[in-house]
């Protein structure tokens, strides 16, 4: 077999403090790789900004103009670590037969890259990360993980236990993936539903190179409800069951308050009065939020506005577009036709 053009894809987001670092270890894995004749020469490291406001694009920016292996992919405004990583997959797949997705700060071991194309090689079209232990996260986010992993599957999602979005697919993979066409998107859910063949490799994380995490709480809360109700329609059906439990209970106190009545011992029951209306007003309250969240994500999809927009691709920058180049890609070819100082 011949050996396989690699595209590692690295969706990035503030990160000007673990990017010049991060550029330095990936190079240096793919000239392993390759000396090891386990991928092809051609083989390249795309960095996608996704609306960065420091200096993450002049970091790589400068670095393709200085390495030609390395590319840069810039969207115009923030739009998400999914659909920054979607952008990098879709616009790495017109030149590569397999593609590796990881996150910048490279907590993720890069050394299980070579486990993963060796994979790919035995006839695996995808090849999840999976992590040994989460020793290297605080202890609520750990368990939290935990928990959200176990929910999931609880509800019927099909997610490969401790794994993110550190994976091998393959060219076919990523061409069918582009298929799926919700706005709301939740990768790690989406990516087992393509039923090709698929293998795991484990690893131990590490610690973070440099900088802060870009998914605080709020946004791991957002996410874990993005995941949920984008896969599952078991909340709902709890509402619909907490209903009918809630139902039976008044009846069974309806009955037994008619019957305390009928008998004279009744008493004011202020305090079970209030409980009751606060218990119930507070589950309503849950209920209708839940429901929103759903027809939130209709109206979302029933736009159809796209998930990206890319404003400079210097990955395909060379290929022939239908569309004429924008101001800043006419721009970057400028910059890469000047000769470069030794």
């Amino acid at each position: 077999m011949n050996e396989p053009m690699l595209t590692i894809v690295v969706p990035c987001y503030n990160e000007e403090e673990v990017l010049p670092e991060t550029i330095d270890k990936l190079r240096g894995l793919r000239e392993k790789l390759i000396d090891e004749r386990l991928i092809s020469s051609e083989s390249a490291l795309l960095f996608v900004d996704d609306g960065s406001n420091d200096a993450t694009w002049d970091i790589i920016y400068k670095a393709s103009l200085r390495y030609p292996e390395v590319k840069g992919l810039k969207l115009a405004r923030n739009a998400g670590h999914q659909n920054a990583l979607l952008a990098g997959l879709l616009a790495a797949k017109t030149r590569s037969d397999c593609i590796v997705s990881i996150d910048a700060d490279l907590q993720d071991d890069i050394a299980v890259i070579r486990d993963f194309v060796k994979k790919f090689q035995e006839g695996y079209e995808i090849v999840y990360g999976v992590r040994n232990k989460r020793d290297a996260d605080t202890f609520f986010k750990r368990h939290t993980a935990q928990w959200f992993y176990k929910l999931m599957r609880a509800m019927g999602v099909d997610l490969v236990y401790n794994h993110a979005d550190y994976r091998l697919l393959s060219r076919r993979a990523v061409e069918e993936l582009e298929r799926f066409e919700e706005v709301n998107l939740f990768l790690r859910g989406i990516v087992p539903l393509l039923g090709f063949r698929s293998a795991t490799v484990h690893y131990d994380r590490k610690e973070r190179l440099a900088g802060k995490t870009k998914y605080p709480l709020k946004k791991m809360i957002a996410f874990a409800l993005d995941g949920i109700t984008s896969f599952s329609v078991t909340p709902i059906r709890m509402i619909s069951l907490i209903g009918l439990v809630s139902f039976f209970i008044s009846l069974l106190f309806g009955g037994y308050f008619l019957f305390l009545k009928l008998t004279g011992h009744t008493q004011t029951g202020w305090t079970s009065l209030i409980i009751s209306i606060w218990f119930l007003g507070g589950l309503q309250l849950i209920a209708f939020g839940l429901i929103g969240e759903y027809i939130g994500k209709i109206y979302k999809e029933t736009k159809r506005r796209p998930r990206y927009i890319v404003d400079l691709d210097l990955f395909n920058l060379w290929k022939p577009q239908q569309r004429s180049p924008s101001l800043a890609e006419r721009s970057a070819m400028a910059d890469m036709r000047k000769p470069r100082s030794p």
